[in-house]
């Protein structure tokens, strides 16, 4: 977009002071992100195109952001730096639309920065600290979140698109995975034993943020520390086993996710170790025995849930992800089902260290 399509709809937001510049900000894999920086000492902030094809409830969105930042903000000794702040329109609305576009503004909180991976164990430790008290922070939030998303790491939902997608192998590719297939269908009981029990309630739902890798995690830049999670886009209700679980896939992996050398995939004990002592060091006395006893499989079961989706993914013709490549999906799948068949042989051991963690 050019300056002044960025400026008119920068001047629908109940911004303070005037605005110096709006510029580009990351990569933008699935929202555009820009920076406004304003005049002298008025706040800078941050601008966002919201993806309505990843996100198609926006406003839900929104109205679930706003209820757990406020929520934080009433616990939180600095809540202008520990939580997001969301900047309404003129006319008090938490997005502004235009055309099929929706935009909104929150304040940029400055002074901090980002990691893009966890290069070490302190890293990976302060990740799980930031997570667990984003967690923490809302144990006792009670009202209803918007399903923005719907089946988020639903393993019943993911099984009933997954035989959908099977019988309906739309480019021919079923007859080519009897492998990649078999991996899937052999663990289709141990994976859904886990979500019956989010289902029955034994596993109780809470706030979830269901993006838990180290660049949604913001730090201060002056003592190092954790401040806040950030991108809260994702927010809903669900069990916080999807959190720990996301993460751990993030964080241990010593490959990368798209990895074409299977050599260099593997789970990362000591990484798995350093986020379960941060985590648990917010979380410990909050979870119940469901929880801690489920927390060391949830790796298993977001890592499991990756490797489905790129595989159905690749048979329904690429039609989700983004591809680099024609069987981009296909290489995903097979690093993925590595770094899953290596949580599984260390799996003894990751259920031994959070049993000595909590």
């Amino acid at each position: 977009m050019t300056h002044d399509q960025l400026l008119h709809i920068a001047h629908h937001f109940a911004l303070e002071g005037e605005i110096a510049s709006i510029e580009a900000l990351g990569e933008g894999f699935i929202n555009d992100t820009y920076i406004i920086k304003s005049v002298g000492n008025a706040p800078d902030y941050i601008l966002q195109r919201k993806n309505h094809v990843i996100f198609p409830d926006v406003p839900g969105m929104m109205d679930n952001i706003k209820a757990v930042t406020e929520h934080i903000k009433r616990k939180v000794a600095d809540p202008m730096r520990e939580t997001l702040t969301i900047t309404p329109t003129n006319e008090g609305k938490l997005y502004h639309k235009e055309g099929d576009n929706f935009w909104t503004v929150c304040l940029y909180i400055p002074s901090t920065l980002t990691y893009s991976r966890a290069e070490s164990t302190e890293l990976a430790y302060q990740g799980g600290v930031g997570i667990g008290k984003f967690h923490s922070l809302l144990a006792d939030f009670t009202q209803p979140l918007n399903e923005t998303i719907k089946g988020f790491h639903n393993m019943r939902w993911r099984f009933e698109q997954w035989d959908a997608t099977i019988a309906a192998d739309p480019v021919g590719r079923v007859k080519e995975l009897e492998e990649e297939i078999g991996w899937i269908d052999e663990r289709r009981d141990q994976m859904l034993e886990l979500w019956s029990m989010v289902e029955s309630g034994e596993i109780p739902t809470r706030v979830t943020h269901n993006d838990t890798k180290i660049s949604n995690i913001l730090f201060d830049r002056a003592s190092g520390k954790v401040l806040c999670a950030i991108d809260l886009d994702t927010v809903m209700s669900s069990t916080l086993l999807n959190d720990f679980g996301d993460a751990i896939r993030s964080y241990t992996n010593t490959g990368a996710e798209d990895d074409k050398d299977l050599e260099r995939v593997e789970m990362n004990i000591d990484m798995f170790r350093a986020y379960a002592e941060g985590y648990l060091s917010e979380q410990r006395n909050t979870l119940t025995d469901s929880e801690k006893e489920w927390l060391a499989f949830s790796g298993l079961y977001i890592t499991f849930e990756q490797v489905l989706r790129f595989l159905m993914d690749y048979i329904d013709g690429d039609r989700y992800y983004k591809i680099a490549y024609a069987n981009h999906n296909l290489v995903r799948t097979h690093a993925q089902y590595k770094l899953l068949q290596s949580m599984e042989r260390q799996y003894n051991d990751m259920r031994k260290i959070i049993a000595s963690l909590v």
